[in-house]
């Protein structure tokens, strides 16, 4: 490692580390100060997350956590014991990640930055209320109370429904011929209408023609009646045998259509089984409360003559623009007294009614004299003024941030690891915490250029106020301001893990190992390759496209070219890339359907994302060239949801290596076939770990541990399947194995070699090829999905559609990855991807800057052409940051 020259003599406080092993990590030691920008670099998977935060906040956190009552600690998710030998200086710490999706529906904008409650409390105690109306407190104006939802709808603002034309799509069938769609195809299904004729009822003539209390009962009932099955009986046959009281095959339940649809739905642990069942619900604003989610009484109540749910579906900016409006009008002296006394007297009740209901009370305050305030009352005037100030406060560095395009209903899913994670810093800055090392995870991660100065701001306002930032970042523009840098390599996985230098950022240009030296200064900076652009093999055409802030947008995209959409954050980029585009052309190419909709795991979000993308789209394709038949979205979503899924099992390859193994004489002489060397079904997998490899240890109020399986001891298999050696290696010690140890290993075996040298040449050559899913980065998700379809030969009749695909990367890795994508283009195929880095943006054929601003000052495309074309417009906000790279 190497250390800036009397760089730690001279530290009074400072933060000692000493034998670091997390994950990757090679016994690292290092002093870090604090009260600094400290910034951790690195190519991904060099093992820079695992010091910030799989070390230093989570030895943070353990040590807070061991002053919280033992009950306390169980409702908190912890981040676990990090494998160090020492660390000292260590301040309290506060983890700003990215985290990508999560949240349910009815988790938003407001809830996640707490601004509900300021809200909330404004129509509450400075609302207008309709003549003789009793005050509504604050629980009334939020739909995830009982007190405040919409009867009807629950407060989810939708009502779904199965009905029979979704469950019976073609009434001219019989039961027998499935006329009765949703039931499951395979056994199941058959069981149902086993049932049914043991029941009695006709399954063989058709359903419309069959008595409506009939259809009805087989649809709707919520009985669920159990009765002898004759397998193989006609329904005449199953009269006469329950007649003579013959015994039945077994005993069957049978279980209404819409009711299994519900049930499926909700319970369902496959996602392809979720999907199916997701196909037979339809839905529709609610009635009642036409999607506002919120009771009629509560909406009767406004403020700025809004309701408090268009109120919430407002950009924060014109939010913070009301809101300074109402803090700009004039009052008195002696009304300013009143406003102290009114305020405090509702923070009062608040407390006092969070204390109740925190012990089971009742959550209302019932006290007398404030159940009625008049309209125009200086007590309301003074409230909303103090109240609308703070809404301002805690606005401002979210608008700061980039954010003001957002509203404060926009639901958590829908929002990026970017946006999640600026909000939350931003709300930080409202708590006026001081003494404490905020851990970043790629802060500038979804931001344009433009947006970095507020950004940088911002941390540095953080840091002014005493606290200490350890950042995760990529980003050039971020790295610069950074006071000490730890550059950690030199290369991922296994090959990293060392600390190349630890010092002032100038000191790295000494240290010719670091990829991270090679773009941070000038004089080491790798020469761009020079390119002619791509003729188009035609133009993809779309007209009147309207999703979010796209309003009837027109845009052409070149076929079998790169094309890059730029723009500030919120000016329309992934909603026409990532959402518009590829729906679509699905369409047009007659792809379109159920199919295609993302069940996310939470029924409410999965319903909200399935309308979004069945109302929202609108739109045609004007023109299509011949080139591009098929569509293929590659994004940092992950690639599984359990441990289960792995690297092996999402490419493919491991269905080549369990045939090999079930290929070799011992597998044959003991009848093994290639299912058992599968760990994720029953028959060669451990039975007590059930193929997981570890076994979890619940500790109550501490973390929960996981320790390897005592009998397979983490190998995910039993004994006997290990026995089975294939080039002297257990199936297990090939899920062990790294990519690029198994490249070696495989050859010549052309199904599993070729798969494995894609994955080496997008960078992934350090993952294990049994890593879960779970423990992959959104880049390193990318990129395996990415080398998914390179391993396919290439048709050229693609549109690739990427979204940010540089997010997360270092510039080597954005540099291997765009190497990928121009070759892609070479083959004849369509890239479209929505990009910030503007080195990557100048390597395009053909850019699309959207804008001018964010929100409904966005969604129109500014200049289109290339790369010099658009840094040449005058009205671009991309242009000046995309010559500077131009030059």
């Amino acid at each position: 490692m190497t250390t800036e020259q009397n760089g730690t003599a001279s530290w009074q406080h400072g933060v000692v580390v000493r034998g670091a092993r997390q994950n990757n990590l090679r016994d690292v030691s290092l002093d870090l100060p604090r009260d600094s920008i400290v910034v951790f670099t690195g190519v991904s998977g060099s093992g820079k997350s695992s010091l910030a935060f799989g070390t230093l906040f989570a030895e943070s956190q353990r040590r807070y956590l061991e002053s919280v009552a033992p009950y306390a600690r169980r409702l908190i998710d912890q981040a676990g014991v990090p494998d160090v030998d020492v660390i000292e200086g260590l301040p309290p710490a506060v983890a700003l990640q990215q985290q990508r999706g999560g949240g349910g529906a009815r988790s938003d904008v407001a809830t996640v930055t707490t601004l509900s409650s300021l809200v909330r409390m404004l129509y509450s105690r400075a609302g207008w209320y309709p003549p003789e109306q009793a005050m509504l407190y604050a629980e009334d104006f939020s739909a995830n109370t009982v007190q405040g939802a919409c009867p009807t709808c629950h407060g989810i603002g939708r009502v779904y429904e199965v009905t029979e034309d979704t469950m019976v799509p073609d009434p001219s069938l019989t039961i027998r011929e499935r006329a009765v769609a949703s039931w499951p195809v395979a056994w199941a299904g058959q069981n149902q209408r086993d049932i049914l004729v043991s029941l009695g009822y006709d399954v063989d003539t058709p359903w419309k023609d069959l008595p409506k209390k009939d259809r009805d009962w087989i649809l709707y009932t919520e009985d669920r009646p159990t009765v002898g099955v004759y397998r193989g009986l006609t329904p005449n046959q199953t009269r006469k045998a329950q007649e003579e009281g013959v015994e039945a095959t077994y005993q069957g339940t049978f279980i209404g259509a819409r009711r299994y649809v519900l049930d499926t739905f909700a319970n369902a642990k496959s996602p392809s089984t979720k999907k199916r069942a997701a196909q037979y619900l339809t839905s529709e604003l609610c009635p009642e409360c036409h999607g506002k989610k919120i009771k009629h009484e509560s909406l009767s109540v406004t403020f700025e003559g809004l309701d408090i749910a268009e109120f919430s579906h407002l950009p924060l900016a014109r939010v913070a623009e009301i809101a300074r409006s109402v803090t700009a009008e004039d009052w008195t002296p002696g009304e300013a007294q009143r406003l102290e006394d009114h305020v405090l007297d509702a923070e009062t009740r608040a407390a006092s009614t969070a204390s109740r209901v925190a012990e089971g009370g009742a959550s209302h305050d019932a006290a007398p004299d404030v159940r009625r305030t008049p309209n125009l009352s200086v007590e309301k005037r003074a409230a909303a003024q103090r109240l609308a100030a703070d809404l301002v406060a805690r606005l401002q560095p979210m608008i700061d941030l980039g954010l003001g395009y957002l509203s404060l209903d926009r639901t958590t899913p829908t929002l990026s690891g970017g946006e999640r994670q600026r909000l939350r810093l931003a709300t930080q800055l409202s708590s006026q915490l001081f003494g404490v090392v905020y851990v970043l995870d790629e802060p500038s991660a979804g931001l344009h250029p433009r947006d970095l100065d507020a950004l940088i701001g911002i941390l540095h306002g953080l840091k002014d106020r005493g606290n200490s930032l350890f950042v995760v970042e990529h980003s050039l523009t971020v790295i610069h301001e950074a006071d000490w840098l730890v550059d950690i390599g030199p290369d991922a996985g296994e090959r990293g893990g060392r600390v190349l230098y630890s010092g002032k950022p100038r000191g790295l240009a000494e240290v010719p190992e670091s990829a991270t030296r090679r773009y941070l200064f000038a004089e080491h900076a790798p020469s761009a390759e020079a390119r002619e652009p791509r003729t188009p093999q035609g133009w993809l055409q779309l007209e009147g496209v309207t999703r979010n802030n796209l309003r009837g947008l027109g845009v052409s995209l070149p076929a079998g070219c790169l094309t890059a959409v730029t723009g500030i954050s919120g000016s329309g980029k992934s909603s026409l890339v990532s959402q518009a585009l590829p729906v679509l052309v699905r369409e047009r190419l007659g792809h379109g359907g159920p199919e295609d909709t993302e069940i996310t795991g939470d029924p409410e979000s999965d319903l909200l994302t399935a309308d979004d993308a069945a109302d929202d789209v609108r739109g045609h394709v004007v023109s299509l060239p011949g080139s591009v038949r098929r569509v293929v979205v590659i994004d940092q979503k992950p690639i599984g949801r359990t441990p289960r899924s792995n690297v092996a099992t999402y490419t493919g390859l491991f269905d080549a290596v369990r045939k090999l193994y079930a290929a070799t004489d011992e597998a044959k002489r003991r009848g093994y076939k290639a299912g058992r060397f599968s760990f994720n079904v029953a028959g060669g997998r451990c039975p007590t770990c059930e193929g997981e490899g570890s076994v979890m240890v619940e500790l109550l109020f501490l973390p929960s541990i996981y320790a390897p399986c005592p009998d397979c001891h983490g190998t995910r298999y039993k004994a006997e399947t290990l026995e089975v050696l294939w080039r002297e290696r257990s199936v297990a010690d090939v899920l062990a194995m790294s990519v690029d140890e198994a490249h070696t290993f495989f050859e010549g075996e052309d199904a599993v070699h070729h798969t494995l040298g894609v994955l080496r040449d997008v960078g992934l050559g350090y993952l294990r090829l049994g890593q879960p899913a779970t423990e992959l980065s959104g880049g390193e998700a990318q990129r395996v999905k990415l080398a998914s379809e390179l391993q396919r030969a290439s048709r050229g009749d693609t549109l690739y559609v990427l979204d940010e695909p540089t997010a997360g990367l270092h510039p080597a890795d954005s540099d291997r990855l765009m190497n990928h994508l121009q070759g892609l283009a070479d083959a004849g195929n369509t890239v479209v991807m929505a990009e910030l880095d503007m080195r990557m943006v100048a390597q395009a054929d053909h850019v699309i800057d959207m804008g001018p601003g964010a929100g409904s000052d966005g969604g129109r495309v500014v200049v289109a052409g290339t790369p010099a074309d658009v840094a040449a417009h005058p009205d671009s906000a991309t242009a000046p940051y995309l010559r500077a790279v131009l030059g």
